[in-house]
C-alpha cells in the first residue's frame, strides 16, 4: 500500500471556519453572521480595512488560535490516516504562531509529521516540496492554485468558497468524506480514479 503525503490547512479546514467571528464582531462593533462571510478576506464583510483587520489579528491572533474548535470528525479521521500516511499541516499562519499552533495540536491530540507556517497563502511550492498526493483546504484561491499545479484538492465546503471548481478539486462537506476519498485513492491506486 502506498503511503500518501497529505497536506492539510489548519484554519477553516481542521478548525471550525468562524471561530474568530464572535471576537471580531465584539472588536469592530459589528453583528456579521457566518452566512454573510462570502469572501475569505473577512475584512470586507465586516466593513473594515485590511489594515484594521491586521491590527485585530496582531492583537488577538494567538488567543483566537488557542480558542479555535476542531471541525467534527477531524481528530478521529486524522488519527486513522496518520497510521498509514504522512500528515503535513501547511498554514498561512506566521512563524510567530508556531508555539500556539503546536500546543493546540497537542491539546487535541492531533498527530502530524510536520507543521509549516508560511506567513502567506501561497501553498503550492510547499505542497510540491512535500510531494502532496492530496491537499485538504478551505480557501478557494488556494484550491485553484494547487489544482493548476496538479495537486488534487479536497475543498471543505464553506460559505466563502462556493464558486465553480476545476476538475481536480472536489467539494466535500465532512471529514468522513475526506477519509472516504483517500481510502478510495489507496484502494484504486490512482487519485484520478477517485474523482
Amino acid at each position: 500500500m502506498k503511503r500518501l503525503n497529505i497536506g492539510i490547512d489548519i484554519d477553516g479546514t481542521l478548525t471550525e471556519p468562524f471561530y474568530w467571528l464572535r471576537r471580531a464582531n465584539d472588536y469592530f462593533g459589528t453583528s456579521v453572521s457566518e452566512n454573510e462571510i462570502v469572501d475569505y478576506d473577512y475584512h470586507q464583510p465586516l466593513g473594515v480595512s485590511r489594515q484594521e483587520s491586521d491590527r485585530f489579528y496582531d492583537q488577538y491572533g494567538e488567543l483566537l488560535h488557542w480558542e479555535a474548535k476542531v471541525r467534527p470528525g477531524a481528530q478521529l479521521v486524522i488519527r486513522r490516516l496518520f497510521k498509514q500516511h504522512n500528515i503535513h499541516f501547511i498554514t498561512a499562519r506566521t512563524e510567530a504562531m508556531r508555539q500556539v499552533s503546536l500546543e493546540w495540536l497537542k491539546q487535541y491530540d492531533i498527530p502530524n509529521d510536520s507543521l509549516t507556517l508560511l506567513g502567506s497563502t501561497e501553498k503550492v511550492a510547499t505542497a510540491k516540496r512535500l510531494r502532496c498526493d492530496w491537499f485538504i483546504e478551505d480557501r478557494y484561491e488556494n484550491a485553484v492554485a494547487l489544482a493548476a499545479s496538479n495537486v488534487p484538492v479536497l475543498l471543505i465546503d464553506c460559505s466563502y468558497n462556493r464558486k465553480p471548481l476545476p476538475d481536480n478539486v472536489i467539494r466535500i462537506n465532512s471529514w468522513s468524506q475526506v477519509e472516504s476519498y483517500i481510502d478510495t485513492t489507496v484502494s484504486m491506486g490512482n487519485w484520478e480514479l477517485a474523482l
